[in-house]
Formats: C-alpha cells, structure tokens, sequence
C-alpha cells in the first residue's frame, strides 16, 4: 500500500472542533496543480473549492476508512482512480494524523459530523460525487444519510464489508455457536485493551484469520498489520464501545442515492447476513456483489474488484468515462 501519488493536504474542522486531516489525489493537469497544500476549512463556512460553474471538473470520489485503519488503507484505490478523478480521503478522528477526540467524541453524529466537514471543504456547493465507506467508514455514510449535505452531493455509494447494527452478535470471530456467551466474548475481544503490536508472524497471523481471507497476499497483510498496530489504544478503545452498541438502521432507509453494496464471502466480522440485510433495506440498491474468499478487508484484498466497482459507479452516475481498473 505503499507508493501514493503526490496529493494537497488540508485539515477540515468538524463540528466539535475536532481537525481532519484531509488529502486530495488528482491528475496531473488538473487545475489544482499536484503539490502539496495545506490549508483549513471550518465546516459551516462554504468552505469547499471554488465554483467553477463544473468547468474543468473531475468526477469526485470520497473513500472513508474503517475503524483502526488510515487514508493509507485506500492506497488501491487511490493509485487506480486518481488519473482520472479527484480522490478525497481522510483519517477518521482518531485515526492517522486526525487527533485524538475529546470526551464525548466518539459516536456516530460524530462520524457523520466529520464527514460534513470534509464534504463542506473539498467539494463545490452544488458538486456531486461517489461516497464509499469501508466498515466503519460505511457507518459513517448510513449515520449522515438523513443529513442535507449527504443528500445534496451523494450521486452515488458504495458500502464495502459493514453493517448498520447487531455487530458482536453476528460476529464470527470466535467459532462458537451464536449466542450470548460468543456475543460476550466477542465484544471483550474487540474491546480490549492490550496493545495490537508489534508487528511480528503472531500478530500477522491473528489478524489474518479475524479480518482477511485464506487466500489473501501476504504483503497485504503485513501492510494492513502495520496500519491497525499503529492506530492509537485510546482511539480503537473508544471506536470499540461505539461498534459495540451500533444501530443505524433506521438511517439506512435515509440512504436514498443509488447505492451498491459489497462484502467479502469469508467476512468473520461483517459477514454476508449484514449486506445482504443492508441490500434489502436500502431504497434504491443498484447491487449487491459477493466477492469469493475475500475477508474483511476487501479494498486490499480484492483491490480490483472494489476499484471496478467504485468506477462502474461513477460512469453510471457521474458521467465519467471509463479507464483503467
């Protein structure tokens, strides 16, 4: 996942205070330029790019990270959409360069709050674009679908192996049989606060078997150790609490864009039963496509097949014309 094109920096302010960092991958003759820029924009201050009237626009593509995860973990994505899109991501609060919360800030609002900040500050008032979510980056979508600016600048989304609610009770981490002592187990596993590192073949192993599938490259599970073991103790703690107690059901009937949804076969922690229940309960679901053998963490496992996905949508919904996957 290493090797990122060159992207802009800027930091977007949520609600709360709270800085994102943002960055900003796009081809080399975007009007932009392709070097770093740091800046801040508040999110209630219009603080997206200029309006050029569309003039000159690429397609739009938000990716949303998972929960001990980083911008790094769309790498992927980034290298295969960026030569004809502006690819916006960011690090979830938390998470990456985006600071540690404050008391009180870990929840769905304010998931749902930073990614309207993020929205505010890179695209234009009236610019669309493809939202896709990985895990909790996926909950964050459903937790702002009633919200205006999601309505307003959603041309499309993807969810990527997550669910809306019954996390640790659906959960197949531990091969037990479904009841309460697995769901207790579970919720202490995830929970837990001895540290994930360092990086060594137990770790590897561990995390292989609880969030890839068997077939999984081998790299691609170091790379994705390297960024879960560096997530800060506090922030997994805390985002652990919040995925323990998730129910975003209600706000998945809110989520009215064309939305496509995609879960790995051998998902332990969000197995098919979520996206198949997302599929059902979503308004407008242009798909639901199960990727064989794929684990948790679709985006580096099958990276082919999330960044086809994410394209087919952005030449369904916003027009763009079809390149390299």
């Amino acid at each position: 996942m290493s090797g990122l094109p060159q992207g802009r920096e800027l930091t977007a302010v949520s609600a709360d205070g709270s800085r994102i960092h943002v960055e900003v991958f796009e081809p080399p003759d975007a009007g932009s330029g392709g070097g770093s820029l740091a800046g801040d924009a508040g999110a209630g201050a219009g603080g997206g790019p200029p309006d050029d009237g569309g003039r000159g626009r690429r397609p739009a593509v938000v990716l949303v990270h998972g929960w001990t995860c980083s911008l790094r973990f769309w790498a992927p994505q980034i290298r295969g959409l960026a030569a004809d899109h502006r690819v916006i991501v960011y690090d979830q609060r938390g998470h990456g360069r985006s600071p540690l919360p404050g008391p009180g800030g870990y929840s769905t609002e304010a998931l749902a709050d930073d990614l309207e900040a993020v929205l505010t500050a890179t695209l234009a008032p009236d610019e669309k674009a493809v939202l896709v979510g990985h895990s909790m980056g996926g909950m964050t979508l459903m937790a702002a679908a009633p919200r205006p600016v999601l309505r307003r600048h959603a041309a499309a989304v993807a969810l990527c192996s997550t669910a809306s609610s019954r996390l640790t009770a659906e959960s197949l981490v531990l091969p037990l049989r479904p009841g309460r002592p697995r769901t207790r187990l579970t919720r202490l596993i995830l929970g837990a606060r001895f540290p994930l590192g360092p990086v060594t073949p137990v770790s590897k192993w561990l995390l292989r078997y609880g969030t890839m599938g068997p077939r999984c490259a081998p790299e691609a599970v170091t790379e994705c150790a390297r960024l879960v073991q560096a997530c800060a103790r506090p922030s997994r703690i805390g985002w652990a609490h919040v995925l323990d107690a998730l129910d975003l059901d209600d706000s998945v009937r809110e989520l009215r864009a064309p939305t496509a949804v995609l879960v790995g076969t051998a998902d332990r922690l969000t197995p098919p039963v979520h996206a198949r229940a997302l599929a059902a309960a979503l308004p407008d679901c242009v798909g639901l496509t199960e990727l064989p053998g794929a684990g948790h963490m679709t985006p580096v496992e099958v990276p082919r097949a999330v960044t086809a996905a994410i394209r087919d949508l952005s030449t369904r919904h916003l027009g763009a014309t079809e390149g390299a996957a």
